[in-house]
C-alpha cells in the first residue's frame, strides 16, 4: 500500500493536481526514510531550467514553470517579463519602464494564486502581477489545463505564485540582493533591494521555522509616443455645393437633408479607393479621408513598490503541520504626461497652390497644409497608490498512514487610490504642414511662424503663446476584501488501480467597491500672466527620432498639484464636487465543492494513469448602485447568482520511460469583472469637439463566460534538464463580454439642451474559437570539451488560429448581425530564443522574444476609421550576466529592451493606416547578492 513517505510527499507536491493548501515543506519523518530522499539544491540556470522540467513532467496538467536560479534570484525585474519566456504565453503593454499584461495563449483572463491561494488587486478578479516583487519568489507555475481542486476560474489558464517558507532551508538563512538599474530615458538610477532572513528550530514542542522576507523597488521611466489621429472624411478640392475646400464632412449637418451623412463607428471605415463618393443632397461626392489630429505626448514618472512576506511554520509532531503568513504589497506611482495635442482639420484659408498629396489609388490625404488649426497642451499629473495585504493560518493532519486532511483560512484586503488633476492650455496657430506617414509610421509636423507678429508662433516654448482653458480635477477609490476557507481531504489507496482520491470546498466571501469624484472648469486667461512656476518646458522629445518639434511649453501637473487649493478656488469648483462619491458596493458569495480521482494501471504493457474530477461553483451577488449624476444621488439594488458544472478529464500515456502522451478535456469559466456588473452610467463630455460624447455603463445580469478546453501533447526527456514537447489545444468559448452601442440624448446638469452620447454597455454577446499548437525544447548537451561545457539553449514558439463573432448594433442598439474577426490580443505566431553559458566562476543569458501583429482593441465608436487597433510585431532582447566572487557572494549584471525598439500601432491596413509609436527605455543593472 502506497504510504505517505518524504518521498511521496515530495512527488504529490509537484503534482498540478495537488489541492491548493498543499505545502512545500513536509513533516520530517523517520532517519531512515529522509536517508533515502535526495535533496536538490536549485542553484543556476541549469539547475533551475531542471527543476521546472521535473514540474512539468510528473504533473498531471499541462504546466510550465519558472524557478529561481537561487534564492532570491528570478531572472528578470518582475513575474510578467519573466513569463513572456513560457511557451504560450505572450506580454503586451509595455509602458512605464516594464511589461504589464500576460496573456496566456492568447488570452488575458488568467487567474492568480500565491500559495495555492486566490488574490485580487482591489475591486478587480486578478492581481497586477507587475506588482509581485521577483526577489520574493521560488517557483512560478503556469497551468494551461486545470484540475478539479484548483479554483473553476480563469478560461486562460491559472498562475501559481510560490514564496519562500522557513521549512525550505535545513537551517538559518541570510540573503541580500541589490541592484541599481539605469532607465536610459528617464536618465536616472534607480535601488532594488530585497532582504532574506530565515531560521529554524528543534524544540521539545516540535519544530518551529521563521521567515521575514522585504524587498524594495523603485522605478523612473519616461515613456514617449507620436500619433496621427483618426480618419475623418472631407471635401475635395472641388466641394459639394454649400461646402468649402477641404472642409471636414460631419455625420450630421443642417445643410444635407439625408442623415447620418456617414455613421461613426465603421468596422472597416468608409471606402478610401480613389473617386469613393458619398451622397449629399442626393448627389454622389468624391471626399478625401484625412486625420483629424496629430498628437505627442511625453510620459515621465516614478513609481515605488515595497513588499513584505512573514512565515512561520510548526510542527509539533510527525502527522501535524502549521502555518501562519503575512503578505504585503504595495504601490505608490506619480506620473506627469505632457500632451501636445494640435488639430488639422481646419478648412479655412486654403491655399489653392498647395493642394494636399495623397497616396497614389486611394483618397487618403498623406501631407497637406493647414490654416489657423486649433490645438491645446495639457499637463496631466496622476497620484495612485495600492495597499494590499493577505493574512493566512493554516493546518495539515495525517489522520492515518492513508487519510489527509488539509484546511487554509484567510483574509485579504486591498486598496487602489487614485487622484489626477490636468490643465489645458490651447490656442490657435499660425499654420502649420504635416505629413500623416513621413517614415515608417512616423508623422512629420512643422508650426509655422507669422512675420506679421512680433513673437514666433513657431516656438511651442513661449508661455505668452498659450492661454489657460479647462482645468480637470478627478479622483477615485476601489476597495476589495475576501475571507475564505479550503478544507481538503486526500485518501491514498490500491484498489483496481485507483490510488488516489481527493475531495473538498471553499467557502467565500467577497467584497467589492468603487469611489468616484470629478469637476472641471475653464479659466480663460493668458499662461504668462499666472505664476512662472506653472509653466514646464518639454525638452528633448523622441531623442529626435521624428522630423516633430522636441520642445514646448505645458502647465506643470506637480506646481498644479502642490497648489490644488488656490486653482480650485481660482476656478470656483464646488467643495461637495470634490468629495468622492460611491459608485457600486457588490458582495458575492462563491460556495465550491470538488472530487478528484487519480487512476494508475497498465496498457500495452505501458503505464497508464488519469486523473478525473468534478467541481462545482455557485455564486449569488447583491449589488448596490449609486447614480452620482442625480441631484441627490439615487440609489438602486439588483441580485445575481449562477452555477457551473466542471468537469476535468487528464489521462497519460508512458510510451517509454521516457516519452509521455498526453490529453485533457477541462471546463472553465470567467466571473464578469464587478465593474462591468455596475448599472450605473458615466457619461464624458465631448472634449474633441467630434460631435458625440462617450457613455459606459455596465449590466447586473451578466453570466461567466464558459470554456471547453481540449489538449494534447506528446514530450519527449532525452536527458537530464533537456527535453522537447508539442501541444495542440482547443478553447471553445461561450458569452464573451462585448460591448453594445447606441446612440442616446443626455441633458448633463447645468447643460442648457442635451447632448448626443455613444453609449456602451456590456452583454453576454459574442463566442470564439481559438485554436493552435505550442512547441518547446530545452537543449544541454552533454560530452562538450571543456570551454564549451555549461552551454544550452532553450525555445518556444506558439502558433494560434482564432476567430470570434463580434455583434454589430444600429442607432437604437438592436442586433443587426455578426463580424467574425480575430480575437483581441491575440498574435498569430509567438517565439522566444535563450542561449546560455553557466561555467563555475559566471553564467550568462541572452534571450529574445518576438510576437506578430495582433488587434489590441477597438476604437472608440466616434470616428469613420476602421475600429480595429493592431500592434505592428513586438520584439525585445535581454542580457544577464552573474559573477560568482565566492561561494556566497555574486555580482550581477543586467539589460533589457537593447535594441530600444519603438512599438508601433495602426489601424486595420498597415501601409496607409498608421497610428501609434511609442520609445520605451532600456535598462542597464549591476548588481551584487550575499547568502549565508
Amino acid at each position: 500500500m502506497l504510504k505517505r513517505t518524504l518521498i511521496a510527499n515530495a512527488v504529490v507536491a509537484a503534482l498540478a493536481c495537488s489541492v491548493p493548501t498543499l505545502y512545500a515543506a513536509e513533516n520530517d519523518q523517520t532517519e531512515a526514510a529522509a536517508d533515502e530522499t535526495e535533496v536538490i539544491q536549485v542553484t543556476g540556470i541549469r539547475g533551475s531550467l531542471s527543476k521546472a522540467i521535473n514540474i512539468k513532467r510528473e504533473s498531471y496538467q499541462l504546466v510550465d514553470a519558472i524557478v529561481a536560479e537561487d534564492i532570491g534570484k528570478f531572472p528578470d525585474n518582475n513575474v510578467v517579463e519573466a513569463l513572456q519566456r513560457v511557451s504560450g504565453v505572450q506580454v503586451t503593454d509595455r509602458g512605464a519602464g516594464e511589461v504589464n499584461t500576460v496573456t496566456i495563449r492568447g488570452l488575458t483572463d488568467v487567474t492568480t494564486t500565491v500559495n495555492g491561494r486566490q488574490i485580487f488587486t482591489a475591486s478587480g478578479r486578478s492581481v497586477a502581477l507587475a506588482d509581485m516583487p521577483a526577489a520574493l519568489l521560488e517557483t512560478v507555475e503556469v497551468y494551461k489545463t486545470r484540475s478539479a481542486s484548483q479554483v473553476g476560474s480563469g478560461i486562460a489558464g491559472q498562475i501559481d505564485i510560490s514564496t519562500q517558507r522557513p521549512f525550505n532551508f535545513e537551517g538559518s538563512k541570510v540573503v541580500f540582493a541589490g541592484r541599481a538599474i539605469y532607465q536610459d530615458q528617464a536618465d536616472e538610477v534607480d535601488p532594488n533591494l530585497s532582504l532574506l532572513l530565515s531560521n529554524r528550530w528543534e524544540t521539545s514542542h516540535g519544530d518551529f521555522g521563521a521567515l521575514v522576507n522585504v524587498s524594495y523597488a523603485e522605478t523612473s521611466y519616461r515613456d514617449q509616443g507620436v500619433a496621427p489621429g483618426a480618419f475623418v472624411p472631407f471635401m475635395t478640392m472641388n466641394p459639394a455645393d454649400g461646402f468649402g475646400q477641404l472642409e471636414r464632412i460631419f455625420p450630421t449637418d443642417p445643410r444635407v437633408t439625408e442623415s447620418p451623412i456617414w455613421e461613426p463607428g465603421l468596422e472597416q471605415g468608409l471606402p478610401w479607393n480613389a473617386g469613393a463618393t458619398l451622397d449629399i443632397n442626393g448627389v454622389p461626392t468624391e471626399y478625401y479621408l484625412s486625420r483629424d489630429a496629430v498628437f505627442a505626448n511625453d510620459f515621465t514618472g516614478e513609481r515605488e513598490r515595497p513588499a513584505a512576506n512573514i512565515s512561520l511554520q510548526w510542527a509539533p509532531n510527525d502527522s501535524s503541520e502549521y502555518v501562519f503568513e503575512a503578505f504585503y504589497n504595495g504601490y505608490r506611482n506619480e506620473s506627469f504626461n505632457s500632451l501636445m495635442f494640435t488639430f488639422v482639420d481646419w478648412w479655412g484659408g486654403v491655399d489653392d497652390s498647395n493642394p494636399p498629396i495623397l497616396y497614389k489609388d486611394t483618397n487618403i490625404i498623406k501631407e497637406r497644409y493647414v490654416s489657423s488649426p486649433y490645438g491645446f497642451n495639457s499637463g496631466d499629473l496622476t497620484k495612485e497608490s495600492t495597499d494590499s495585504y493577505v493574512f493566512a493560518l493554516g493546518g495539515k493532519w495525517d489522520l492515518t498512514d492513508d487519510f489527509f486532511l488539509s484546511s487554509d483560512l484567510y483574509y485579504q484586503d486591498s486598496t487602489f487610490e487614485s487622484d489626477f488633476i490636468a490643465m489645458r492650455t490651447d490656442r490657435v496657430a499660425h499654420g502649420l504642414y504635416v505629413d500623416f506617414n513621413d517614415k515608417n509610421g512616423l508623422p512629420a509636423l512643422e508650426f509655422f511662424d507669422n512675420p506679421d507678429t512680433d513673437v514666433n508662433e513657431a516656438d511651442l516654448t513661449d508661455p505668452s503663446l498659450w492661454n489657460v482653458a479647462q482645468l480637470y480635477d478627478n479622483g477615485g477609490k476601489r476597495k476589495g476584501d475576501a475571507v475564505t476557507l479550503h478544507l481538503d481531504a486526500e485518501y491514498f489507496a490500491e484498489w483496481n488501480g485507483i490510488e488516489r482520491i481527493a475531495f473538498g470546498g471553499m467557502y467565500d466571501v467577497r467584497n467589492s467597491s468603487e469611489y468616484t469624484r470629478g469637476v472641471d472648469g475653464f479659466l480663460g486667461q493668458p499662461l504668462s500672466d499666472l505664476d512662472e512656476g506653472l509653466v514646464h518646458i518639454t525638452k528633448g522629445f523622441y531623442d529626435g527620432k521624428a522630423d516633430i518639434p522636441t520642445a514646448w511649453a505645458v502647465a506643470d501637473g506637480h506646481y498644479i498639484h502642490k497648489h490644488r487649493d488656490q486653482f480650485r478656488e481660482l476656478y470656483g469648483f464646488p467643495e461637495d464636487q470634490l468629495v468622492l462619491e460611491q459608485t457600486f458596493d457588490i458582495e458575492e458569495t462563491t460556495t465550491s465543492l470538488y472530487f478528484e480521482m487519480d487512476y494508475v494501471n497498465e496498457l500495452f504493457g505501458r503505464e497508464f494513469d488519469a486523473q478525473i474530477g468534478l467541481r462545482y461553483e455557485h455564486v449569488d451577488r447583491d449589488m448596490d448602485f449609486f447614480n452620482v449624476d442625480a441631484d441627490p444621488i439615487t440609489k438602486s439594488s439588483a441580485s445575481n447568482s449562477n452555477e457551473s458544472w466542471l468537469p476535468s478529464l487528464v489521462m497519460r500515456y508512458h510510451l517509454t520511460d521516457d516519452i509521455i502522451a498526453r490529453f485533457a478535456y477541462t471546463e472553465t469559466i470567467r466571473q464578469p469583472d464587478f465593474v462591468q456588473l455596475n448599472a450605473y452610467i458615466d457619461y464624458q463630455e465631448d472634449v474633441t469637439n467630434i460631435g458625440y460624447g462617450q457613455a459606459f455603463g455596465g449590466n447586473p445580469d451578466l453570466a461567466p463566460v464558459e470554456s471547453k478546453n481540449y489538449d494534447i501533447s506528446l514530450e519527449y526527456y532525452f536527458n537530464e534538464g533537456s527535453s522537447v514537447y508539442a501541444t495542440w489545444f482547443k478553447r471553445d468559448i461561450e458569452g464573451f463580454v462585448y460591448d453594445s452601442l447606441r446612440v442616446v440624448d443626455y441633458q448633463a446638469p447645468g447643460e442648457d439642451e442635451p447632448y448626443p452620447y455613444i453609449l456602451s454597455q456590456p452583454d453576454n454577446a459574442s463566442d470564439g474559437t481559438l485554436k493552435g499548437w505550442e512547441l518547446g525544447a530545452i537543449y544541454i548537451p552533454e560530452g562538450l570539451p571543456d570551454m564549451l561545457e555549461g552551454i544550452g539553449a532553450q525555445a518556444s514558439a506558439t502558433i494560434l488560429d482564432s476567430e470570434q463573432d463580434l455583434p454589430v448594433y444600429d442607432e437604437e442598439g438592436e442586433l443587426k448581425g455578426y463580424n467574425t474577426r480575430d480575437m483581441f490580443g491575440v498574435s498569430d505566431k509567438s517565439y522566444s530564443t535563450v542561449l546560455f553559458m553557466e561555467k563555475e566562476k559566471f553564467d550568462m543569458r541572452l534571450s529574445y522574444v518576438w510576437r506578430d501583429d495582433f488587434l489590441a482593441n477597438y476604437e472608440a465608436a466616434l470616428f469613420a476609421n476602421p475600429r480595429g487597433v493592431y500592434r505592428r510585431p513586438e520584439e525585445s532582447m535581454d542580457f544577464q550576466f552573474s559573477y560568482f566572487v565566492n561561494d556566497d557572494l555574486t555580482v550581477t549584471f543586467d539589460a533589457t529592451n537593447i535594441t530600444e525598439e519603438i512599438y508601433k500601432s495602426y489601424y486595420e491596413y498597415p501601409k496607409t493606416h498608421n497610428l501609434g509609436n511609442s520609445l520605451y527605455s532600456r535598462t542597464f543593472a549591476v548588481g551584487i547578492r550575499y547568502s549565508i
